[in-house]
């Protein structure tokens, strides 16, 4: 099993826009298409809930509260068991399922995301569950990065940052060059 593309799953759940029933067709990937077909109201009701719940996981990992990233992993670990088993039509075919036959859509996404996010979490710390630190943004991430100094989701949100802060400090620079309007010497009475 590939926990890392579970975990990113999982990641891409976090990201996700889910307004209605298309943009949860649009959140599974191809390797799943058969799910696109079979999604319900009721997936996107309890994909949306667990949204939430995982992205405070990543907040947790962010701000360095372990314990509660681990509570939250364990509590949806529990909802969300992973019971897996071989599928496939032919030999040629096999592959693995993290979830019992007939479980729901929701069930069998969210169970391959947690284990996975758990699995990364054991691996390599909840430090290496990021929040964008580009205001605009918000997205989550998995930190990849061999000294674990990952900031940004993307280079796209790394390199709109850099060039805000970059603006801003040649604005900044600009306005201490301006010269200060000369104050008018103040009135004496005449007497």
């Amino acid at each position: 099993m590939n926990f890392d593309a579970y975990a990113r799953t999982g990641v891409d759940l976090v990201n996700a826009r889910l307004d209605d029933l298309d943009d949860l067709r649009a959140l599974i990937p191809d390797d799943n298409a058969w799910m696109r077909d079979e999604v319900s109201d009721r997936d996107l009701t309890i994909l949306r809930r667990a949204q939430k719940r995982l992205r405070d996981v990543f907040e947790y990992g962010t701000s360095g509260r372990d314990a509660e990233a681990v509570a939250e992993l364990n509590a949806l670990l529990e909802g969300f068991p992973v019971q897996p088993r071989i599928s496939g039509h032919d030999s040629s075919d096999w592959h693995m399922h993290v979830t019992s036959r007939g479980a729901s859509v929701s069930s069998e996404y969210l169970a391959g995301a947690v284990w996975g996010l758990s699995v990364w979490l054991c691996e390599y710390g909840s430090a290496r569950f990021g929040v964008c630190a580009d205001e605009r943004c918000g997205n989550v991430y998995l930190d990849t990065s061999s000294n674990c100094c990952r900031r940004f989701c993307s280079e796209r949100c790394a390199t709109r940052s850099h060039v805000a802060a970059h603006r801003a400090r040649k604005r900044a620079a600009i306005g201490d060059q301006l010269p200060v309007p000369a104050q008018p010497e103040p009135l004496t009475p005449v007497s």
